[in-house]
């Protein structure tokens, strides 16, 4: 059985591979669309998926709380970046730029989230609670996705 932190080490790999992805593609090409439309739906289930079943049980938690309020914040960024991208013409040399802002805010996160807010959540959570979470989390992403 897998840990919620295993669970969602797995999607960020996945978000990594899709950023990487984004900011080869050129223009305005099915590439760049298509690439972009599936990084956005993944940022955005995986977002929703973090802060209901990781975040919000670390909330209650002292030690936690500001850790999981930023990581919340974080992902409105990331969200406002997406909007960005969303609103600039595909083949605009802007739409790049943002592109690799998105990259980099988001790599950022990332690595926030496994470097420091694993560790620490991990002696929060029991095993069987971060086993719960992980079924809790995957099941969320599997009827979202």
């Amino acid at each position: 059985m897998k840990n919620i932190f295993e669970a969602i080490r797995k999607d960020h790999d996945t978000q990594r591979k899709l950023l990487k992805k984004l900011v080869e593609t050129s223009g305005d090409t099915k590439e760049r669309k298509q690439t972009f439309k599936a990084l956005k739906n993944e940022l955005e289930v995986h977002a929703n998926a973090e802060e209901r079943h990781f975040y919000k049980p670390l909330i209650s938690n002292d030690m936690m709380q500001e850790k999981a309020r930023h990581g919340i914040a974080e992902h409105h960024e990331i969200d406002e970046l997406i909007e960005k991208l969303e609103e600039t013409e595909f083949d605009s040399p802007a739409w790049l730029k943002y592109a690799k802002d998105l990259k980099h805010k988001v790599e950022h996160h990332l690595e926030d989230e496994e470097h420091t807010f694993f560790q620490l959540a991990g002696k929060v959570f029991s095993e069987t609670k971060k086993e719960s979470l992980a079924k809790d989390y995957t099941n969320y992403m599997h009827a979202n996705l």
